[in-house]
């Protein structure tokens, strides 16, 4: 869980603080003294630690580094606010032939006799009137005209890592500190789960008497019935899903997680949680302060009808444990070994002897008298493989192992009795059929072979490349066959008619999302160069397509209104668009060399907005229905790498956030302009919002939070809800808007990485949300008033929202 993303802004080191002020001169002394301190930094150099013994010197090296990297954020964020400085001192000077010209005109409409001392003076950018020198006649409107407009507005600032953002309240909000910050009315449920984990688990793929096929990915075990086409989820986990096993009544399933930190990066506690699969309740947690890490393995005795269960944890030494897991007692536990250790089971015939294989080993174990003794497996004369990575039961009895060389090793009481010729590659898994016969998957050639119980090759078959190796097989009858896959696809299919996938996923870190203006379908694109469209209505991949250079991968796209094409934008400044009927590529063009992070159509599609990671925004005419693009400028000002931007519904101008957090307008119609007056944006009415930095989303932003603990948050069609993906794993939903501090939200889990990104369907009918290191896209139901076509507008209340806590899961 928290698992580093591909692009982390700036280290975490600082608070998130709240407030109120009213004018700019305030933030414009703020700013000067923010860029004093560029002079004024006063750090000790990191290479003033003292060498008191070599054995330190990782430790030190390590403590330099943390320092340098303090050193460069806050150079970065000094420089930011210097720029801010500047900008508003070009604001100010603006200003000073304004302030004259109205107070020249405001004499002339003076009524009566002006005092013959009354002065007017400029200095140091200021302008001051002696108040005793006015007439009582027009005193107010001379002292309207004196008075600089910023100071009619009421802003909130929120600070990040010490840095002042300003944010102005619209002209309809009379009483801030009255607004009430509710739950939304909408709530989130599990709909579908898109990808399975092939890519790093084994063994991780059965088939249920119910006809449904269980799998999981991220924290969610999946149970999909083939038939049907439907879902059900198991979502009791915490984190990643390591480890599956059936109980023999296939009924009841053990489930492993990996263990995960918290919010504060302290590590978390592992278990292991059996359930019914038929009502989805959890029957029994297991292990809980006992194992290290996570779980890696799992297996349920069957020669005593399931009463025991067998646990490798993630230790260093493996550690392995067996429980009487209905009574939640450990019956034994033994170190394992310090080498990986990749499946365990039971004998079926003897619930005291278990075996055990991974790198450069099979063990064979037995239990007797509350111990566990261990008998390591002779390969004698046959060449010792690097990994044993899989095994199975004969219905002899013998124990059959597939190795990284290739081989089937046939065993008898610890030593190797017969060596089979399997596949060019490793034997990544063995099945047993009900006759006896056994099915083996290859990594390297891909193929599927079904031999005699006495191992003599019958029938053979290759799946297609892209979907990668095999990775486990379940046997549905006999002759048709499940096929898990290394490239995250589960395949259906038999011997004869060949295999078709029913599952299919991305197997690299995503980042990119885009949803389509009219239609549920929905766009992919990661670090593994699948851009994948997908149809969220009918839960399944209507098309992929790979990146042609292998260096590239899919970081951000957007959906053309007119529903034709689709831009994507790629990691190498490049971006392309995509035409959805023919899948062919309709425009190629080149921004930069650095990555991109946002592609943004204007509301009737006749302008394209690329953010770079450059600093720049480049603007496209789009013409042609959009398959032509024709540079029409370039926004320049930003310190610092672009993140979020959003168009404005009469399609104008550009609201943008970049990485050292700053918030910018831009004029695009009057060139490309940089609006330096923030404040006369406050009322603009935003076709999307999708900037994590703005006045409406203040609230989603948790107390102690940085600038990188939000990823990408969307606000409904309806405009009534916001959707927030964060770096802790979790999807939150506020009302929209929510601009006050401790917003309530409801929290939804099921990714095991940071979520990445979200976006709401055409019609707010369906909320999606992306893991990152998960490769795990899922498909939330929005239910409760408001959903597809309510709108709410923020308004005053006489009280004031009490609860700042989130509920659990939205229940």
């Amino acid at each position: 869980m928290n698992e580093h993303r591909m692009h982390l802004w700036f280290r975490k080191s600082g608070p998130l603080v709240m407030g109120t002020s009213c004018c700019i001169s305030k933030n414009l002394s703020q700013s000067f003294a923010a860029a004093a301190c560029l002079n004024k930094m006063g750090h000790a150099s990191p290479y003033d630690v003292s060498a008191e013994s070599s054995t330190e010197f990782p430790d030190r090296l390590s403590l330099m580094e943390v320092r340098l990297q303090a050193q460069e954020d806050e150079i970065t964020l000094l420089k930011s606010s210097l720029a801010d400085a500047l900008r508003k001192l070009h604001l100010h000077d603006q200003q000073i032939p304004l302030l004259k010209q109205q107070l020249i005109a405001g004499k002339r409409f003076v009524k009566g006799i002006v005092h013959p001392k009354m002065k007017i003076s400029f200095r140091n950018n200021n302008c001051h009137l002696d108040p005793s020198t006015l007439l009582q006649v027009n005193t107010e409107h001379m002292r309207s005209l004196l008075k600089p407009k910023s100071c009619h507005c009421q802003s909130i600032k929120m600070f990040i890592r010490g840095r002042p953002i300003t944010m102005y309240i619209p002209s309809n909000i009379l009483n801030y500190e009255e607004l009430r910050m509710d739950l939304p009315s909408q709530k989130l449920d599990l709909d579908w789960v898109y990808g399975y984990r092939g890519r790093d688990c084994r063994a991780n793929l059965y088939l249920l008497p119910s006809g449904e096929a269980v799998y999981f990915i991220a924290c969610v075990v999946v149970l999909y019935h083939i038939s049907n086409q439907t879902q059900r989820h198991y979502q009791k986990h915490t984190d990643c899903v390591r480890c599956l096993a059936i109980h023999p009544d296939k009924v009841r399933v053990a489930s492993g997680q990996t263990a995960g930190v918290d919010k504060d990066g302290k590590p978390l506690q592992p278990f292991v949680h059996i359930w019914d699969s038929k009502t989805l309740v959890t029957l029994q947690q297991i292990g809980l302060g006992t194992f290290e890490r996570g779980v890696g393995a799992v297996a349920f005795s069957s020669s005593d009808a399931g009463t025991f269960l067998c646990v490798i944890d993630d230790s260093n030494e493996h550690v392995l444990s067996v429980w009487d897991w209905n009574k939640n007692i450990k019956h034994n536990e033994v170190k394992n070994t310090n080498e990986a250790v990749l499946a365990v089971d039971f004998s079926p015939t003897d619930t005291n002897n278990i075996i055990s294989c991974g790198k450069s080993h099979v063990y064979f174990w037995t239990m007797t008298a509350g111990t566990l003794t261990k008998k390591q497996g002779i390969f004698g004369k046959y060449k010792k493989p690097k990994f044993v990575l899989c095994f199975v039961f004969s219905l002899t009895g013998d124990v059959l192992t597939g190795d990284s060389e290739g081989n089937i090793l046939t065993w008898g009481k610890s030593a190797i009795m017969k060596q089979t010729r399997a596949h060019e590659g490793s034997v990544f898994t063995m099945c047993v059929l009900q006759g006896g016969a056994i099915l083996s998957g290859g990594g390297k050639d891909r193929k599927i072979i079904r031999w005699s119980a006495d191992l003599a090759p019958e029938r053979e078959c290759e799946i297609p490349e892209k979907f990668g190796a095999v990775r486990t097989i379940a046997d549905v009858d006999g002759e048709e066959l499940l096929v898990g896959t290394t490239r995250n696809a589960i395949l259906r299919g038999t011997f004869s008619d060949g295999f078709v996938a029913i599952v299919q996923g991305h197997v690299d870190e995503m980042w990119g999302l885009a949803t389509h203006h009219t239609q549920n379908i929905f766009l992919t694109c990661g670090n593994d160069r699948q851009v994948c469209v997908w149809n969220a209505e009918e839960h399944k991949l209507d098309w992929c397509t790979t990146l042609e250079v292998r260096e590239e991968s899919g970081l951000c796209a957007d959906f053309s209104p007119n529903g034709a094409v689709v831009s994507v934008g790629l990691s190498t400044g490049r971006w392309v668009v995509l035409d959805l009927q023919t899948k062919e590529v309709v425009s190629d063009l080149t921004d930069g060399n650095e990555q991109l992070s946002v592609m943004r159509y204007s509301p009737d599609g006749s302008f394209l907005a690329v953010g770079s990671h450059d600093n720049f925004i480049y603007i496209y005419n789009v013409t042609e229905g959009g398959r032509r693009y024709t540079r029409f400028g370039k926004c320049t000002g930003h310190s610092s790498f672009i993140t979020h931007l959003d168009w404005s519904k009469d399609g104008k101008y550009v609201m943008s956030n970049s990485g050292d957090y700053e918030i910018l307008y831009w004029d695009v119609a009057s060139g490309c302009k940089l609006l330096r007056n923030r404040f006369e944006s406050k009322d603009r009415k935003w076709a999307s919002y999708t900037c994590v930095l703005g006045f409406h989303v203040m609230g989603v932003w948790l107390e102690g939070s940085d600038g990188t603990d939000i990823n990408a948050l969307c606000r409904s069609h309806s405009e009534s809800m916001v959707a927030v993906a964060d770096d802790f794993c979790k999807v939150h939903l506020f009302q929209y808007p929510c601009p006050k501090p401790k917003a309530p939200s409801y929290k939804y889990e099921g990714h095991g990485s940071h979520v990445t990104n979200v976006r709401f369907t055409h019609n707010d009918s369906h909320l999606l949300s992306m893991g990152g290191k998960d490769t795990c896209i899922l498909q939330w139901r929005v239910k409760g008033a408001g959903t597809g076509d309510h709108k709410e507008h923020l308004a005053s209340s006489s009280s004031v929202c009490s609860s700042s806590s989130s509920p659990e899961n939205g229940t």
